[in-house]
């Protein structure tokens, strides 16, 4: 009782640490915010004056509608800059400053998005490593979160960097649009910079004081710590977000684009909210996916059975928690493409139908890519396993679903070709191969893939195992005809939306979508369930891996960093020539939508950049203090991650 009590108290008191620290850092988040109901800080009160003087010295406030929200508020800003082609909105150095940006702002979100996504890593793994009661299990896990805050170290301070270059970009290159966006958003910019500074501290004290804090109740300290440091991340990264989401889809402002006096409004437009989902949940796959690639790097070039062990295990962890995060990202992106039709249907058409449209074809081959790898992993990583022999048969029937499927959606609708090949076709849709780029046989298409890679995790996670349960028979049925149901579900919805109008065919997904989910959470849950005490059929040899694994992991990292950029230029190119869409034209000599072959090469340069600098990362950190990778004493199996077995 003694002990118990001695860690309830430790416990009390690392959560009132939390809250104190939480306090602290926070602090600034709320003094920086204006006051009044309006959002405007209220002017000082001025002496007593007599009636009279008041109702003659009075001005009468100006008012106006919000283009978003319809409420009407104080004018409380100028209006939007109408900028010309000239020296003073636009300067000129002999290159076009929108590409300029292009590098600047990619490589910062590459960076900002891969030191979002790494403490949270950290949070994960420290958690698990204090509570789990295998001490040797606990010391790996603790190993494994200073592998990636140390990773991540270098790569924040060159987030800031880059984050000083961009500011100083567009100060130079765009002036007038960047004074506009700063008085609009300036008690948000000021808030931005001091949770900047709080969590610049916060990181450097998780850090240094990893050693310090490794033990009892400093353990649960340093815990919280990283609960704080990746609330701050989240909130500046929804904080950015609300600047892009104000150049889509604005309010706030009146027609003019004077600001309204209403911080929230300004922050929280109608796309706000699915850009940070659909962010948060990309940043993570991302992050994943990055660190994957430098577990398989530190494989490739370890000397030792127990560093490449070490360096398997966390790469398998890394690209466990990406892909957790990649399976949600397609539906995160329906509902962005949804909302983005509910505020201007036009820029929806832009996106999918017209200017825009074959950029998703290209998103679909790396998406298609990115299943494909993930898939080829996984079957890959059961070669660690005896007894994984069982569930090889299998695995050419799951490629052949994959890659039909993976045909299927990335086939386009319409095809670009010439008058003669037009004629020649009779349309600009194939009249067997059209049917396959409608939305009823890509929605079909993604839901087999998520739910086949959902099985082939499911295989992996059984690999080793013979579940000795008694209901054994029941839950192995009971899965078979979830997937079965799951299948037949999907594909005959797929089919039936052909012979339905469009408008009922839309609400197809979300039965669709209700399967593959069933799957993943009633399918992967029930398979734990049936594996806990199961019998081991070999432990798993980690680091007796084939080298083909680590590119696929490297070819993963790369695809999310070149979907990633791919993304972001579709979601910029759909304001067309706005600066803020409706409010402030772009007049510049750049106002124009690039070609889908010069995009292709920006994004692939920017990818190529970022990899070459985050390789010199990757050997920076490889020239810290090395720490002996956890071993386990001979005779004993290696730990394994609590997400996997």
């Amino acid at each position: 009782m003694a002990t118990v009590s001695k860690q309830a108290r430790k416990k009390i008191g690392a959560l009132l640490a939390l809250g104190a620290f939480a306090g602290l850092l926070l602090l600034p988040l709320f003094l920086s915010l204006p006051t009044g109901a309006s959002g405007e800080t209220p002017a000082p009160a001025a002496p007593a004056a007599p009636a009279a003087a008041k109702a003659s010295d009075a001005k009468p406030v100006e008012k106006s509608r919000d283009v978003w929200y319809k409420t009407e508020g104080p004018v409380v800003g100028a209006p939007a800059p109408k900028t010309t082609d000239s020296l003073k909105d636009y300067p000129r150095y002999n290159f076009e400053s929108r590409v300029l940006l292009w590098v600047g702002l990619q490589q910062h979100l590459y960076y900002g998005s891969f030191v979002l996504a790494v403490p949270i890593f950290c949070m994960i793994v420290e958690y698990l490593g204090i509570i789990t009661k295998d001490r040797a299990l606990a010391r790996k896990y603790d190993q494994l979160a200073y592998d990636f805050v140390k990773i991540s170290l270098t790569a924040y301070s060159l987030t800031a960097l880059l984050g000083g270059i961009v500011i100083f970009t567009f100060l130079t290159l765009y002036p007038t649009f960047f004074g506009y966006l700063s008085s609009v958003f300036r008690p948000v910019m000021a808030t931005y910079a001091l949770l900047f500074i709080a969590e610049s501290g916060t990181l450097y004290i998780y850090y240094y004081g990893w050693d310090k804090m490794r033990e009892g109740f400093l353990k649960w300290v340093h815990v919280s710590m990283s609960v704080i440091l990746n609330v701050i991340g989240t909130v500046l990264m929804m904080l950015a977000n609300s600047w892009i989401a104000f150049m889509q889809s604005p309010a706030g402002v009146d027609a003019e684009g004077r600001y309204l006096g209403n911080v929230w409004h300004v922050i929280h437009t109608t796309l706000w909210n699915p850009i940070n989902v659909h962010r948060l949940l990309g940043n993570m796959a991302f992050g994943g996916g990055v660190v994957a690639a430098y577990a398989a790097y530190r494989f490739l070039t370890s000397k030792t059975d127990e560093e490449r062990a070490h360096y398997d295990w966390m790469g398998y962890v890394a690209m466990f928690i990406g892909v957790c995060f990649l399976i949600p990202l397609p539906f995160a992106g329906y509902w962005l493409m949804r909302e983005v039709y509910a505020y201007r249907q036009q820029m929806g058409i832009t996106l999918m139908g017209g200017l825009l449209a074959w950029l998703f074809i290209i998103q679909a081959v790396m998406i298609g890519a990115l299943f494909l790898t993930t898939n080829y992993y996984l079957w890959q990583g059961m070669e660690r396993m005896r007894g994984a022999e069982r569930y090889q048969k299998y695995i050419k029937y799951m490629v052949f679903v994959l890659i039909t499927c993976f045909i299927v959606w990335l086939t386009p609708h319409t095809i670009v070709m010439t008058p003669a090949e037009l004629k020649a076709m009779g349309g600009q849709q194939h009249p067997v191969l059209g049917n396959y780029g409608v939305m009823s046989a890509k929605n079909g298409a993604i839901n087999t893939i998520i739910t086949t890679t959902v099985l082939s995790f499911i295989m992996y996670q059984r690999a080793n195992k013979i579940p000795t349960v008694r209901w054994a028979p029941l839950g192995t049925a009971f899965l078979f005809g979830l997937f079965t149901m799951a299948f037949i579900n999907i594909i005959w919805l797929a089919i039936y939306g052909y012979y339905i109008p469009a408008n009922v065919r839309v609400g197809l997904s979300v039965p669709q979508v209700a399967s593959t989910l069933s799957c993943l959470f009633i399918g992967v849950i029930l398979n734990s369930f049936m594996l806990k005490g199961a019998k081991d059929t070999g432990p798993i040899a980690w680091g007796q891996i084939s080298v083909r694994s680590q590119y696929a992991l490297i070819m993963l990292a790369t695809a999310f960093t070149w979907m990633m950029g791919l993304m972001g230029y579709i979601r910029s190119s759909v304001r067309l020539f706005w600066h803020v869409n409706e409010i402030m034209r772009d007049n510049s000599p750049w106002a124009f939508t690039h070609t889908i072959g010069f995009g292709a090469n920006m994004i692939s340069f920017n990818v190529l950049f970022f990899w070459v600098t985050i390789l010199f990362v990757f050997w920076l950190g490889s020239l810290g203090v090395k720490k002996v990778p956890v071993t386990v004493p001979a005779g004993q199996k290696v730990p394994l991650p609590a997400s996997s077995h």
